[in-house]
């Protein structure tokens, strides 16, 4: 059986010490990070912080998740039908794309109305195809990763996208 992306839901706060856990016994994985500027009364500080919180991806085959599954701080694998639902690659490549690009991305559980494919055509994120949304009074493109209910909105300046 093929290796596939499956994302695990952990205890709140517990991402980084999971990530660690499975990096320990030797399982690939990958936990999206992202950089905040947090404000406290006395100072501010850059953090690196869960992109999705209580998310984290593991790559492997379905009947090795047990592996995974008994690692301390997770709580357990994302199901779907009550089968294990896996994450496309190109999510996977999405997030990390959209984590190391300088367009202004906010990630959103909100369900959509479909509306126009495109494709960003220039840019950090070329390549991407996504739907354009009005949300909150502005543009933006939507990409959805389905198989854990997420949805990364990206405000990409309409001069770079192209109608699919």
């Amino acid at each position: 059986m093929a290796k596939k992306w499956f994302a695990l839901y952990t205890k709140s706060r517990n991402e980084k010490k999971v990530h660690q856990a499975l990096v320990d016994k030797g399982i690939e994985c990958y936990l999206p990070l992202e950089k905040k500027l947090k404000f406290w009364s006395d100072r501010k500080k850059w953090v690196e912080e869960p992109f999705i919180r209580s998310y984290i991806f593991v790559y492997t085959e379905e009947q090795n998740l047990q592996q995974s599954l008994n690692t301390p701080g997770v709580v357990t694998v994302i199901r779907f039908g009550g089968k294990p639902a896996s994450v496309r690659e190109e999510h996977i490549n999405v997030i990390k794309a959209v984590l190391s690009s300088s367009e202004d991305y906010e990630l959103s559980t909100e369900s959509f109305e479909p509306g126009e494919r495109v494709m960003v055509e220039s840019g950090t994120l070329k390549g991407l195809f996504g739907e354009m949304v009005y949300h909150l009074n502005k543009y933006k493109v939507l990409v959805r990763i389905e198989s854990i209910n997420q949805n990364i909105l990206i405000k990409i300046n309409p001069s770079h996208l192209k109608k699919v």
